[in-house]
């Protein structure tokens, strides 16, 4: 795949490409970090919710944010425009992948497209995962930890009732809510006419707002 990157970089003109050159492979080394980070994550006790949000943004977000400056680039805008695009796909990516957790743990199964819960089996740290273990109480958080020590049937159910009872599934809602607004606050400020705004979006809602 990175070779046939490079071939279609090398069709882009020359007076677009150097800038090219240093975003593509700028946001291909945030994304090895990133799941760097996340393959630590494995082996970490536990993890801080500003170290998962770096690790999104690198692992994630950056493709999306990248990809769209890219085109700002090529399509001649400003600098302040290329930055509110970037900017616009990285709140994009992370609003994302909150709803990617949420909907793990809390989707409906028929919309979904496979079984809720993979994420509490696999005991991942996940937003709701490391939100949980930050309120929960110290009977709650020593549930948790015996209920990441087994595989019985009863685990994810008992693991989404500490959830809720956290308050993780609303706290999840308004955080993603919270990187939606921002994406679109920059989508806003990004200068040109309205109606040519309109498939990024499309792409947006497209993205958060999907239940599968």
């Amino acid at each position: 795949m990175l070779v046939i990157a490079y071939d279609y970089l090398n069709k882009i003109n020359n007076s677009y490409l150097h800038k090219i050159l240093h975003l593509f492979n700028k946001t291909a080394r945030e994304v090895c970090e990133g799941q760097q980070m996340d393959m630590d994550f494995e082996k970490k006790e536990s993890v801080k919710m500003d170290e998962y949000l770096r690790m999104i943004e690198l692992k994630t977000s950056v493709l999306l944010a990248a990809s769209l400056k890219m085109g700002a680039i090529l399509g001649g805008a400003g600098e302040g425009n290329q930055q509110h695009l970037y900017e616009f796909g990285r709140h994009l990516g992370i609003a994302f992948q909150v709803q990617d957790d949420y909907l793990d743990a809390f989707g409906d199964p028929a919309k979904f497209g496979k079984q809720v819960g993979g994420d509490i089996r696999a005991n991942k740290k996940t937003f709701l995962m490391i939100k949980a273990l930050e309120t929960a109480s110290s009977s709650q958080q020593k549930e948790m930890r015996m209920l990441m020590e087994t595989d019985a049937p009863e685990k994810v159910d008992a693991m989404l009732k500490i959830f809720r009872e956290c308050g993780v599934d609303r706290w999840a809602v308004e955080l993603k809510e919270k990187y939606v607004n921002e994406a679109f606050r920059h989508l806003e400020d990004f200068a040109v006419v309205s109606v040519r705004k309109e498939p990024l979006r499309q792409l947006a809602d497209f993205l958060v707002q999907r239940e599968h």
